[in-house]
């Protein structure tokens, strides 16, 4: 991936619709999210991680249906390369623990994250 993309680089986070999370809980498991994909991408993306710091640390929090639909994107983003992280929830307050909450995505080049969640709606 080059350092320089026109469409710029963002991250993506995937909050799980159905289970209805609480705006604060939500934004704690965004954030979780968000925390794992730097330190994957520190390792494994270096160049894209600086690009997208660079650039404004662009972050878009968007809404899947389902928990079905948030694994279907996980397996697309993996295998477009695409830095991901699945946060599961501790269980201490709304939803059992290992519930998976939030599908994180990126940072990565805009065009190729919008191509696998561009259709999701705003959280």
């Amino acid at each position: 991936m080059s350092p320089k993309s026109p469409g710029g680089y963002k991250m993506v986070l995937v909050v799980r619709g159905e289970l209805r999370l609480t705006p604060g809980k939500a934004a704690v498991q965004v954030a979780h999210a968000a925390v794992m994909l730097v330190e994957a991408a520190r390792k494994r993306q270096a160049v894209v991680l600086d690009a997208w710091f660079a650039g404004g640390q662009k972050k878009i929090a968007v809404v899947a249906s389902n928990l079905d639909e948030m694994e279907t994107l996980l397996r697309v983003a993996r295998a477009k390369g695409l830095t991901t992280a699945m946060v599961e929830d501790a269980g201490l307050t709304e939803v059992p623990a290992g519930t998976k909450t939030v599908l994180g995505i990126g940072p990565g080049r805009a065009d190729e994250i919008d191509a696998i969640t561009g259709d999701l709606d705003l959280l």
